[in-house]
């Protein structure tokens, strides 16, 4: 009689993997995500804001790369090589076990003979190859290896071509009608096309390796399995001399430091010194919500923020490329700052909607552009005359060319900080007198007080500080409610926690009472199990509809916070909680779900890194400076 299979176990599983379980890869002119199950699920090229072509982190038809175990899509285990971007992935098999190593590859500077087309800061010796690399090593027993290439160029609409590029199997082109740039497969495997798919199989016994080199520019990928491992070491100790030249304290949360300081770097784009917000574009704020937005820009707002972690990390070059590629930018822009900008500088950033994409894991629509570029938001002009006060503390004066930035800039901030505006969150809702804008135009004139003194203007010195006390008081009549509480705007109740901002950017000192009053507030009622909501959505009419998770960091901003005020074991506390929820590989997305803890929105981004290490210095320091 023959007997019934067994039922698969059905585990409810979505097929798309948690966001946090993404892997991240960069070589600072592109970036790549890596599912756990080998797959290369997000990858844009040329640039890190280009079309993909590996979406399937968007839709499971928009391309992939996947390496992995014949029949195995759970690894045994997944970490950066320690020091670096470059990705390790152990996979057991009844048979044998497998380490699969990612990386984009970086390289020696290549322009020795001509000028880059695309560099404006100054060359490095060290250069992105374009080129993404995976190597396969069977280090016990033996493992059915398989490899699928499928890329889908344009966000997933153009499939590809793939031809034999020369008389074997062992290199191979793909294009697509209208696509920007073709790529080339270049492998010791033998390769075989299935429609779009490019495909490759073999059994590696102990001690054996192979190499799959995907490339999109001129410059030559490697060849042989011995070049290919030489440029991976190359590009691994790259990155472990990058992190050699920061400051690191010795503590158990040092390693948090390092992987949030190498996602930085990885966010930014080269050439320029630009920094995006995330690498991906409509990655949920709720699970099939419709919350979803592209990051792949450069916030100005972040400018302050950005030059402090990594002067506070010891990375003054990377902090002063994005001061430039700022600067640059307010020069241009001759004073009308947008909120954000593409990674070369670009203005128009027209939004749309890619309705062919079911979303991640049904989350429509998907959104490329940020329309958000148009608002008018007033923390720009505070964010500049900050950062370029925070960059000549340490480089002693401001020359000509930046005095005409904060001339611009604070005179900006005067002529329109009584006017109302759509706020840090970028309401899709009418404009408001936001509390924090207020403080931002705040932020403006006050620096730029200290910067005209240092450049002998007195009585400009003198103006601007007594319209920063005008602001002032403006926001202490209008802004703090009955119980010493600031508000979200002028006029309402509801909290908001942009507010933990005050005493970090001392618009008030801390051991003032409405400070205490406002981040216990906070801690108290803008949080699920503790953690830190932007608004609650009921509060607050942001023109857009479902819940959203809790920001993280605003989590982290409340740790500092907490500092300031004197809450060091309340802030200690929080600070250990939310380090337990990075993802395995220490990286966060922009949410956390408080009930499932579980990461959500854009990932990684750059901002919740860069809180984080504002946060954890600032818990290390408050402890170290206690009397033992």
């Amino acid at each position: 009689m023959m007997m019934p299979l067994p039922e698969q176990p059905s585990w409810g599983r979505s097929q798309f993997p948690p966001i946090g379980d993404y892997g991240f890869l960069s070589d600072c002119e592109t970036t790549a995500l890596v599912a756990p199950d080998g797959g290369v699920e997000w990858l844009c090229l040329p640039l890190m804001d280009s079309p993909s072509v590996f979406g399937a982190i968007l839709d499971r038809g928009a391309g992939s790369f996947r390496i992995s175990p014949d029949g195995v899509e759970v690894p045994a285990a997944r970490r950066y090589i320690p020091g670096t971007m470059v990705l390790e992935t152990s996979w057991w098999t009844p048979g044998g076990w497998l380490v699969v190593t990612d990386a984009l590859l970086m390289g020696p500077w290549h322009h020795d003979h001509e000028r880059s087309a695309t560099h404006r800061r100054a060359p490095t010796d060290y250069d992105a190859d374009h080129v993404l690399l995976r190597l396969l090593r069977c280090v016990n027993g033996q493992v059915q290896v398989r490899m699928s290439c499928n890329p889908v160029f344009d966000y997933g609409r153009r499939p590809a071509l793939w031809e034999y590029a020369d008389e074997g199997y062992c290199e191979a082109l793909a294009g697509a009608g209208g696509a920007e740039r073709s790529l080339r497969l270049t492998t010791d495997l033998a390769v075989g096309f299935e429609g779009p798919l490019a495909t490759a199989r073999t059994l590696l016994k102990e001690g054996q390796a192979r190499f799959v080199a995907l490339s999109w520019s001129e410059h030559a990928p490697p060849r042989t399995f011995k070049e290919a491992d030489a440029r991976l070491t190359w590009t691994a100790h790259h990155w472990q001399h990058w992190l050699d030249r920061g400051r690191f304290p010795d503590h158990p949360w040092r390693s948090f430091l390092q992987r949030s300081a190498l996602t930085l770097k990885g966010l930014t784009f080269a050439p320029t010194g630009a920094v995006i917000a995330a690498a991906t574009t409509s990655l949920p704020e709720t699970p099939a919500g419709g919350r979803n937005w592209d990051y792949r820009y450069t916030w100005i707002r972040d400018t302050a923020a950005t030059l402090w972690a990594l002067y506070a990390l010891g990375f003054d070059w990377e902090a002063n490329d994005f001061f430039h590629f700022v600067a640059d930018v307010a020069a241009a822009e001759g004073g009308d700052l947008q909120i954000m900008y593409g990674v070369d500088g670009e203005r128009a950033l027209q939004e749309s909607t890619l309705d062919h994409l079911s979303g991640y894991d049904g989350a429509r629509p998907v959104r490329i552009g940020n329309a958000a570029y148009a608002q008018r938001q007033h923390d720009v002009w505070g964010a500049v005359v900050g950062a370029i006060d925070l960059y000549t503390r340490a480089h002693e004066r401001v020359d000509d060319r930046l005095w005409a930035i904060v001339q611009t800039q604070v005179r900006r901030a005067l002529e329109h900080w009584q006017e109302p505006d759509q706020g840090i969150w970028e309401v899709r809702s009418g404009p408001q007198h936001f509390t924090f804008s207020k403080v931002a135009c705040w932020v403006a004139a006050d620096a730029g007080a200290r910067l005209a003194d240092g450049r002998g203007e007195k009585k400009l010195a003198a103006e601007w500080r007594t319209a920063a006390e005008q602001i002032r008081a403006d926001v202490l009549a209008h802004a703090v409610d009955e119980r010493g509480v600031f508000t979200q705007h002028y006029g309402g109740t509801a909290l908001d926690a942009s507010v933990l901002l005050i005493p970090l950017l001392r618009f008030l000192p801390a051991d003032d009472e409405r400070v205490r009053n406002t981040v216990l507030a906070i801690a108290n009622e803008l949080t699920e199990d503790e953690l830190v909501l932007r608004y609650r959505v009921g509060e607050t009419e942001d023109g857009l509809t479902g819940e959203e998770g809790t920001f993280t960091i605003c989590s982290f901003w409340l740790v500092s916070a907490l500092v300031q005020i004197g809450e060091l074991a309340k802030a200690r506390a929080l600070c250990e909680k939310l380090l337990s929820y990075a993802s395995p590989l220490q990286l966060y997305a922009e949410e956390i779900d408080p009930h499932t803890g579980r990461q959500l929105g854009n990932f990684p981004q750059a901002f919740t890194h860069l809180a984080l290490i504002t946060a954890v210095t600032a818990v290390i320091r408050a402890e170290r400076a206690q009397p033992r």
